[in-house]
């Protein structure tokens, strides 16, 4: 699970917990980046997802320490001992590695997982695989013509599962940010300086293929400064905690005046806290677009075509900027065009 996938899955999590408010909602985070190098899980220890998790008043525990195989071993135990009576696996990637991993967590549990519609002649152990599950729910194909909307998809495996009618209204993402981190906003921005039209720019994304370059967002920020609109504006610059050094020199050597890099190196609110104080974000395919719908901030998002079932949910305060070929990287998005629907933004 990705903070883009608990945006939208946070409120079906809510709608369970108010249909059967006696049930107690375990979650289980499976890192894919698992590593046995050391040198690797400050990073994936850490990764900010957790902080909203531990948050969550729909959630009851979370299985965090998955970033290591004795940690992932030692979390199976602790499930194990749980004796889970129901199990679901929510994972759309390699559903027949979680439906195994699934009967290993709940030996005598039901399971019930998704599954791909189909298999080919040549997955046979994957197919078996997804015969451990005692019942499954059908997995949504990207490449559909007319794919719903994430949320839309993440309600129906609820439907499936529980039994559960989330109305459309109630699929819109929500986000409680904790009064000591909005304060911080507010004080981080006092000290930058900034004025009360400040522009986000994020272009770092998980997936390579999903970002822009660093250097591409400074020179946008000073074409934006070229027209009057946005001369005065303040402009913040996400980073990754893990990009920070290498940000901060070309930041000193390339970044346009009154530009300010960004990290949440604190905890996962700082980054909403700093989005809700903003006018305007431009940010590639990740989380940040999401995030950005959920405190009502408009959006500008660059995107691939590979996915259209995650598009921002807010349409009228969201605009998108695909690839113009399947498959082709968010590098291709050149400026010219960020910033022609940059300057047709209503402000």
């Amino acid at each position: 699970m990705a903070i883009g996938d608990f945006t939208y899955m946070q409120m079906c999590f809510k709608a369970l917990k108010r249909a059967h408010p006696h049930l107690e909602i375990h979650l289980w985070v499976d890192e894919r980046r698992r590593s046995a190098n050391p040198a690797d899980w400050p990073h994936l220890k850490n990764y900010s997802l957790y902080d909203w998790l531990a948050a969550s008043p729909y959630i009851d525990e979370v299985y965090a320490q998955n970033y290591s195989p004795a940690l992932h071993a030692q979390s199976i135990a602790k499930a194990q001992r749980e004796d889970y009576p129901l199990v679901v696996s929510l994972t759309h990637m390699a559903c027949h590695r979680y439906a195994r991993l699934t009967r290993e967590i709940s030996p005598r549990g039901f399971i019930v997982g998704l599954k791909k519609q189909k298999y080919r002649f040549f997955e046979l152990s994957k197919k078996l695989s997804i015969l451990k599950f005692n019942a499954t729910i059908p997995l949504y194909e990207s490449q559909e013509h007319n794919v719903p909307h994430v949320s839309d998809i993440y309600a129906q495996w609820f439907t499936h599962a529980f039994g559960l009618d989330i109305p459309k209204a109630d699929r819109y993402p929500t986000i409680h940010i904790p009064d000591q981190w909005t304060t911080y906003a507010r004080e981080q921005f006092a000290a930058w300086g900034l004025p009360a039209n400040v522009v986000f720019i994020n272009v770092y994304s998980k997936g390579e293929e999903r970002c822009w370059p660093l250097e591409r967002g400074f020179e946008l920020i000073k074409e934006m400064r070229k027209h009057p609109q946005w001369r005065e504006a303040g402009f913040v610059v996400n980073v990754v905690p893990e990009e920070l050094q290498a940000a901060r020199a070309l930041h000193a050597s390339a970044a346009p005046p009154n530009t300010h890099l960004f990290s949440a190196e604190e905890s996962f609110f700082q980054l909403p806290a700093v989005l809700a104080l903003c006018s305007l974000i431009i940010t590639v395919e990740t989380a940040v677009m999401h995030l950005a719908n959920a405190v009502h901030v408009p959006v500008i998002a660059l995107m691939r075509q590979n996915n259209p079932e995650w598009v921002p949910i807010d349409q009228q305060n969201s605009a998108v900027i695909l690839v113009k070929e399947m498959d082709a990287w968010v590098t291709k998005i050149e400026l010219p065009e960020v910033m022609e629907k940059v300057l047709s933004w209503p402000l």
